[in-house]
C-alpha cells in the first residue's frame, strides 16, 4: 500500500475525530501517503498535519451528485493514484464509492459503527463503555495491515496576528473562556438561561474572565441581547473570525471551554484545550467523549432514562428535558473553577 484514501463526509464532530487517528498514522507511517476525502469547509482541520496528508475537498451537493457524481469521484481517486480506501462513514455514499474501487482491485476496510451495541445502551439492556469513535477507525485501518499506536498530543498551529489582535494585552489574573452554548439537537443543549447563571456565577470568583461564545451568527441572535447586557466582557466569535481554521486558532489560546456533547467539544479538544463538556440525552459512554479530555470535567446528571439518544434527536417522553433541567449551575462554574485553579493564565504567544 501506498496511497491511502480516507473517506468521511458528516458530521463535523465526527469529522474532527478522525484528526488525531490521520495524524497518528501520517507520523507512525511517514512513506504512506493519505488523502482525506470530506467537505470543502472541514479542510483546515488537515492543514497542521504532517506532509504526507493532503485533502480532497468534495462538493456532494454540487460537483459530485447522485450515482454519476459518485462514480466520477471514485475514478479521480483511482487516478490520483490511491491503491486502498477507509471508509470511516459506512453510508450509502461510501459504500457505493468504494465498492467501486474495489471492483477496480482495491484494497478496502470500513467501519462498524456498533449499531446494535448502541441500541442495547439506550434500551438499559447494557451499560458498559462502547468503543470511542477514534479507537472503531483505528480498526478499520488495522483491517489494511496498519498498526497504529494513538498517542496524539494536539494541533500544532502558528501564530495568527488576527488572534493576537482580538485578544489584546493580557492582564495577569485574566483567564480566556470559550462557550458553545448550542448543539444540533435539543436533548444535547442545557438550557440558556440556566448557562448564563453559571457565567455569572464563573464572573462572581473571577471578575477579569473573558468570554468567547462560539456558535452561527443565527444562534447568536438568540442570546445576544440578553448576554450582552449582562456580562461586559464578552465576544461573539461569528462576529469576528470566520471559519474553522481561525476558530481553532482562538480555541488554542482558551484555557477553558463549556461545550455541549458537540462539534465544538471535539475542536476544542484537538488544540487542547480543556472543556467542561454537558451532556444530556447522551452519554459519554457511547463513544464520543472528546479527544484527551478529563471524565472529571463531565457534568451530566445520572438518571434512570438515560441515556435515551445516541444523537440527542429524540422528544423526551417526559417532555420537560429533565436531564438538562437537572443540571445545577453551580457544578458547570464549579468544573470551570477547577480548571482555572490548576493553571496560570496562558501567555500570549
Amino acid at each position: 500500500m501506498r496511497h491511502l484514501a480516507i473517506l468521511r463526509f458528516s458530521a463535523l464532530g465526527d469529522i474532527a475525530m478522525t484528526v488525531p487517528v490521520v495524524d497518528c498514522l501520517a507520523r507512525q507511517y511517514p512513506d504512506l501517503r493519505i488523502t482525506v476525502v470530506s467537505r470543502p469547509f472541514v479542510g483546515p482541520l488537515f492543514e497542521h498535519l504532517p506532509p504526507n496528508v493532503d485533502f480532497f475537498p468534495v462538493d456532494l451537493r454540487q460537483d459530485y451528485v447522485g450515482l454519476r457524481g459518485l462514480w466520477r469521484l471514485a475514478r479521480q481517486l483511482k487516478r490520483h493514484g490511491v491503491d486502498a480506501v477507509a471508509d470511516f462513514h459506512n453510508v450509502l455514499r461510501t459504500i457505493v464509492i468504494r465498492r467501486i474501487l474495489q471492483f477496480h482491485g482495491l484494497r478496502v476496510a470500513h467501519i462498524d459503527k456498533g449499531r446494535a451495541e448502541k441500541r442495547r445502551l439506550v434500551a438499559h439492556t447494557s451499560h458498559k463503555r462502547l468503543l470511542s469513535s477514534f479507537e472503531r477507525y483505528n480498526k478499520v485501518l488495522a483491517a489494511l495491515g496498519l498498526d497504529v499506536t494513538l498517542n496524539f498530543q494536539r494541533l500544532a498551529l502558528p501564530a495568527s496576528p488576527l488572534i493576537d489582535e482580538l485578544l489584546g494585552p493580557r492582564g495577569k489574573t485574566e483567564y480566556l473562556l470559550g462557550v458553545a452554548p448550542f448543539a444540533a439537537h435539543r436533548g444535547k443543549i442545557y438550557p440558556t438561561g440556566k448557562l448564563a447563571e453559571a457565567l455569572a456565577l464563573i464572573l462572581e470568583q473571577r471578575p477579569s474572565t473573558r468570554l468567547f461564545v462560539f456558535g452561527t451568527p443565527r444562534e447568536m441572535d438568540t442570546i445576544r441581547k440578553e448576554w450582552d447586557d449582562r456580562f461586559p466582557r464578552i465576544v461573539f466569535v461569528s462576529d469576528t473570525l470566520r471559519g474553522l481554521g481561525q476558530e481553532l486558532q482562538l480555541m488554542g489560546r482558551l484555557d477553558a471551554m463549556i461545550s455541549m456533547d458537540s462539534a465544538n467539544m471535539h475542536l476544542a479538544s484537538l488544540v487542547g484545550c480543556p472543556v467542561v463538556s454537558i451532556w444530556g440525552q447522551t452519554h459519554p459512554d457511547a463513544g464520543f467523549m472528546g479527544w484527551g479530555q478529563m471524565g472529571a470535567n463531565i457534568v451530566q446528571q445520572e438518571l434512570s432514562c438515560r441515556p435515551c439518544s445516541i444523537f440527542g434527536n429524540k422528544p423526551c417522553r417526559f417532555g420537560d428535558y429533565r436531564c438538562m433541567q437537572k443540571i445545577s449551575p453551580n457544578i458547570i462554574a464549579a468544573k470551570v473553577d477547577e480548571i482555572f485553579t490548576g493553571k496560570k493564565p496562558k501567555e500570549i504567544v
